[in-house]
């Protein structure tokens, strides 16, 4: 999905330090990392010259954007390796590649897969103001062999040519046309951590990209995919974390310039009082999550969500993907222009015109909004946002209601969940809910 997880960029912070810990799939571990907003101040997209207005009108941009990558009538037609993803994300990971380890800011994506990073030689990239990798500079990285497990757990992704039928190549194609292409190979991936130890995974499937185009930005290396497919980062850290990870998002008004934490394993766990969990879906494009939303309240008026199923499975069960690269919340045009009606009808100020004509509900900046309790009613857990997750500020003067009509895919945002401790068990296909200042942890 892209770099499809506010549109708000996932980055890990690699701390130096002299102890490393190594893990397997058979070690139980807990450990957590810092997630950059793309934003922040220690983001290298970061433009002080921009308000945090600006920011937030930005962010929503490219979460309209975004919903294009997920929708696969966009994606190339031309590839059999095509992955219905976006080349763009809220979030950066600082991770390392290779021995010794190689530092790298990549986005993390909950609607991608595959973590790649662009390699010397690149014959035909994109320009990156960071360094490349060099995989023969690393005593640890091979390329893989078609026959391996590995070139094979990427079902449609690889490919391998008629001139070099040994290495295993893939290509993946994003809905604005994007692209990367190169060797599918294995490496030493290091995570950092908070705890000033750095946790190292060995023999981790990355792609090496050394033809790639489209609209990536030259402030980011490469896309660290955090989805539910098979080469996920998620789904071989595997064992060793027991199949969770959380995230605590910060909002981005926030003043205090704190990260948001991503959170692995045994730290990852959501439970206590105020946790509620809903089912995790599982559907045919393993690497979104799906949640099945039944009704969104609006104060005491329950809406309920569309049940007859469409092409897109945006409604019935698992009608609903949640996403951290993505700002806004979408939801089927006929069921938002009922939910707009309710939330309008509930606030006792005048309404104003978007300038940019993106958000269809805003209101003065300066009004005294009186916003009714709006509640997502997920499948057995309930989810009350607050004006945060409900509103975003476009401006000085401008406020809106950060919800809209979208009849291609339904997407849980990254504003929504801002403020609360979002953990996903992909054993037990379970996500869970537990407010939180996400700022203070």
């Amino acid at each position: 999905m892209a770099s499809i997880f506010h549109s708000v960029l996932l980055a890990l912070s690699l701390l130096s330090s002299p102890f490393l810990s190594n893990t397997n799939a058979h070690t139980k571990i807990g450990f957590t990392v810092d997630l950059i907003h793309r934003d922040s101040p220690t983001s290298p997209f970061y433009n002080p010259t921009e308000t945090s207005a600006q920011r937030l009108k930005n962010a929503v941009h490219r979460s309209v954007n975004r919903v294009v990558h997920f929708n696969d009538k966009d994606a190339s037609v031309n590839s059999p390796q095509t992955e219905i993803t976006s080349a763009t994300g809220e979030y950066l990971m600082n991770i390392s590649l290779g021995t010794p380890p190689f530092p790298i800011m990549a986005i993390a994506d909950t609607g991608s897969d595959l973590l790649w990073t662009q390699c010397k030689p690149c014959d035909d990239c994109y320009a990156q103001d960071d360094p490349l990798f060099d995989p023969k500079a690393s005593s640890t990285y091979k390329d893989v062999s078609c026959t391996s497990k590995q070139c094979t757990s990427l079902e449609g992704q690889a490919t391998c040519s008629t001139e070099d039928n040994k290495t295993c190549s893939y290509v993946l194609s994003y809905g604005d046309k994007s692209y990367t292409k190169g060797n599918v190979a294995v490496d030493t991936l290091t995570l950092g951590s908070t705890d000033n130890r750095p946790v190292q995974f060995k023999s981790f499937v990355i792609g090496c990209g050394h033809n790639d185009a489209g609209t990536f930005s030259k402030k980011g290396s490469g896309i660290v995919g955090l989805g539910g497919g098979s080469v996920s980062l998620i789904s071989q850290l595997g064992d060793s974390i027991d199949g969770k990870f959380s995230y605590c998002l910060v909002p981005l008004s926030s003043v205090n310039d704190k990260t948001s934490k991503l959170n692995f394993g045994t730290n990852a766990v959501v439970s206590g009082n105020g946790s509620v969990s809903t089912p995790l879906i599982t559907k045919s494009q393993a690497t979104f999550y799906y949640l099945t939303l039944e009704s969104i309240s609006v104060g005491s008026k329950s809406i309920k969500y569309p049940s007859v199923s469409d092409s897109h499975g945006s409604s019935g069960e698992g009608n609903i993907i949640i996403d951290s690269g993505t700002t806004l919340t979408m939801v089927p045009a006929a069921f938002y222009s009922e939910l707009e009606d309710a939330v309008a009808s509930s606030i006792d100020a005048e309404r104003v015109n978007d300038p940019q004509n993106v958000l269809s509900l805003c209101y003065s900046a300066t009004a005294k909004l009186n916003v009714p309790v709006i509640t997502m009613h997920f499948d057995g857990a309930d989810v009350k946002l607050d004006y945060s997750n409900a509103f975003v500020q476009l401006s000085e003067d401008l406020v809106c209601f950060a919800f809209s009509g979208n009849d291609d895919l339904a997407i849980y945002g990254n504003l929504s969940q801002t403020n609360f401790l979002i953990g996903y068990d992909t054993v037990s296909k379970t996500v869970s809910f537990k407010p939180a200042d996400c700022a203070k942890m």
